[in-house]
């Protein structure tokens, strides 16, 4: 096996590891994180190297990185623990690279004994609705999953979603596999919070609530204090009332998210002063946020403009640039 500079022979792993691209600090740095690394020989560490690098194809700059951030990867078993690992990892459907990738997110991953936790997360994942491809889909997105207790973690989870009337068969699998990074937030310290915020301060509730956390389930991660409420202040201050917000969440969740100074600011002043056009209007057409200020927006406005056409937001914007220009006679119907 070719491995280039990672050669180990004859040479500390002080000096192996500062020809591989690691200076002083790291190399010191990565000493204190792992007590291991002073006594391991220099030969094994490149056995390490060479079979990420070379086998599973993680990229060297990708390897350098792994390697600082968990120096205790090179104290493992190239036979006894990376290769029954990966090639379990590999039966998971994966395409190809995709062990790589996972392996790069999060190489604590190779310590833990992924043949006996597969089975029982497989089995618990198929309970939702979730198939072995869809959990091998997970898993290469958000492989921290693989250390996560099934009783501690993911059943606190789904009684939670349960809890919130999204109990439906299957709907639950759909929610994870759509937001797999859901799983590592705490259910107590942030998922329910989001959840009452979402009840108390913008009002939905039942039905409405169900359906925004099932399209966009990415809404239950993020921080009430640093990111929901500043949103809400914000649209508040454009005289929306509470159940124009209301509706505004429900119809298009990323409103809460969005940013105020880069899309949501911009596109209530566009709306407004150039396009004299009513904030209501937002109300019946949320998805107003989601088109793009110069390209979409912008353009479109001043192509109207030019026509002397008015016609309402979803009329102007829910439809691609070739069905717009047709809708308005800029080009021929084909």
């Amino acid at each position: 096996m070719a491995s280039g500079v990672s050669n180990g022979s004859g040479k500390s792993l002080a000096q192996w590891l500062r020809e591989n691209g690691f200076d002083e600090e790291a190399v010191a740095r990565m000493s204190r994180r792992c007590k291991n690394l002073q006594s391991l020989d220099a030969g094994e560490a490149s056995g390490v190297w060479d079979y990420l690098l070379n086998s599973v194809k993680i990229e060297r700059r990708k390897l350098r990185h792994v390697v600082a951030k968990c120096p205790k990867v090179l104290t493992l078993s190239v036979d006894g623990k990376l290769v029954p690992t990966v090639q379990c990892l590999a039966t998971l459907q994966a395409k190809p690279g995709e062990v790589a990738q996972a392996i790069a997110k999060f190489p604590q991953i190779l310590f833990h004994s992924v043949e006996e936790k597969l089975c029982p997360l497989l089995a618990f994942f198929q309970t939702l609705g979730v198939s072995e491809k869809q959990l091998a889909k997970l898993l290469m997105v958000n492989p921290r999953l693989i250390s996560y207790s099934i009783e501690a973690k993911f059943s606190q989870m789904v009684d939670f979603l349960v809890g919130l009337g999204i109990d439906k068969e299957g709907m639950i699998g759909k929610i994870l596999a759509k937001e797999p990074y859901i799983m590592g937030y705490s259910v107590d310290k942030r998922l329910r919070p989001t959840a009452e915020f979402l009840k108390s301060a913008v009002g939905l509730q039942g039905s409405d609530l169900r359906r925004v956390i099932i399209s966009f389930p990415d809404i239950l991660s993020r921080d009430v204090d640093k990111i929901l409420r500043p949103n809400l202040a914000f649209l508040q201050s454009y005289g929306f009332s509470k159940h124009q917000v209301m509706s505004l969440v429900a119809g298009y969740p990323p409103v809460l998210i969005k940013s105020i100074k880069h899309c949501l600011e911009p596109r209530m002043k566009f709306l407004i002063e150039e396009m004299g056009r009513d904030m209501g209007e937002v109300v019946d057409y949320p998805q107003f946020f989601r088109h793009g200020l110069k390209r979409s927006l912008e353009y479109r406005h001043k192509v109207l403009k030019q026509m002397n056409s008015s016609c309402s937001l979803s009329e102007m914007l829910d439809c691609n640039q070739k069905k717009f220009a047709m809708k308005f006679g800029l080009v021929a119907a084909v």
